[in-house]
């Protein structure tokens, strides 16, 4: 048995959130460099050289990759072997979000109805999705995940009948609707599968993955590849002002579905698409 104090968790929480809003993961800025020598438009070369720059000064000087600094999206990974004590772990995880906010100077955007846009002054609640474990693991993974890329994800219940060719289109079509507004270049996470509510928590998952690191399934894997290629030639290009980077990659999560069901999920990661994990 594994015994974490929630105190500890609020601690963890709130340096995630700070170095997730502060350095782009290494993957990504590596990525962006790379897309420097093969992006073919003279501006969109510019730009993601400024995209670069920008993320080097972010970490160099502490302070926030964008001015948007999202709703905080955390992924906890629990084993049955582990028991958190003196406190909720909820609690603990919203208690780490409002210093991570407040300490970090990072904005908070966060409102309490989606009707009245009253904001709640902290940037909490947080949306927590859990996944329960063997053993005595314990991960926390902080995604705080801005409004201009999220605004342009999407979900469509296709038919099993429409096939790979429904999906490939239904994907093609998101991104190139988003254009400039989801900040390209993107990740694009897929979920596919599952039913109305797994297939966007699939795709939001995706993010996650390392640039360039292919689903296990083969056949998922060139589908991957397949999609990345025909999104690079839509045009839209770095902040969607042209040229052959419209996304660093292209990341499909699949999960069993209903024979009469095919739910595909599109879920957008801006070229800053932040994220940093804890493992005790």
């Amino acid at each position: 048995m594994k015994v974490i104090e929630a105190k500890k968790i609020t601690e963890i929480v709130k340096l995630l959130c700070i170095e997730a809003n502060y350095e782009l993961p290494q993957d990504i800025f590596e990525s962006l460099k790379e897309r420097i020598k093969e992006e073919t438009s003279p501006l969109g070369r510019e730009i993601l050289k400024d995209i670069v720059a920008n993320a080097e000064i972010a970490k160099t000087q502490r302070m926030p990759i964008c001015q948007d600094t999202g709703i905080v999206v955390v992924f906890v990974e629990i084993g049955q072997e582990v028991h958190i004590v003196n406190g909720n772990l909820e609690e603990a995880i919203n208690e780490g979000v409002r210093l991570g906010y407040e300490e970090g100077y990072l904005r908070k955007s966060v409102v309490k109805s989606p009707i009245l846009r009253i904001i709640t002054g902290d940037n909490t609640p947080a949306i927590i999705h859990y996944h329960i474990c063997e053993g005595n693991r314990f991960s926390i993974t902080v995604m705080p995940k801005g409004a201009g890329s999220e605004n342009m994800s999407a979900l469509k219940m296709l038919k099993p009948s429409d096939g790979v060719e429904g999906i490939k289109n239904f994907v093609i079509e998101t991104v190139e609707k988003a254009g400039p507004n989801a900040c390209p270049p993107s990740i694009v996470g897929i979920g596919i599968g599952g039913d109305f509510e797994l297939a966007p928590y699939l795709a939001k998952k995706a993010l996650l993955r390392k640039v360039g690191e292919r689903n296990t399934d083969e056949v998922i894997a060139q589908l991957e590849e397949e999609l990345l290629q025909e999104i690079n030639t839509l045009g839209v290009g770095p902040q969607g002002l042209g040229g052959s980077t419209t996304a660093l990659d292209v990341h499909i999560e699949t999960y069993p579905t209903h024979i009469a069901s095919l739910p595909v999920a599109v879920n957008l990661g801006c070229h800053v698409t932040r994220h940093a994990t804890f493992v005790l």
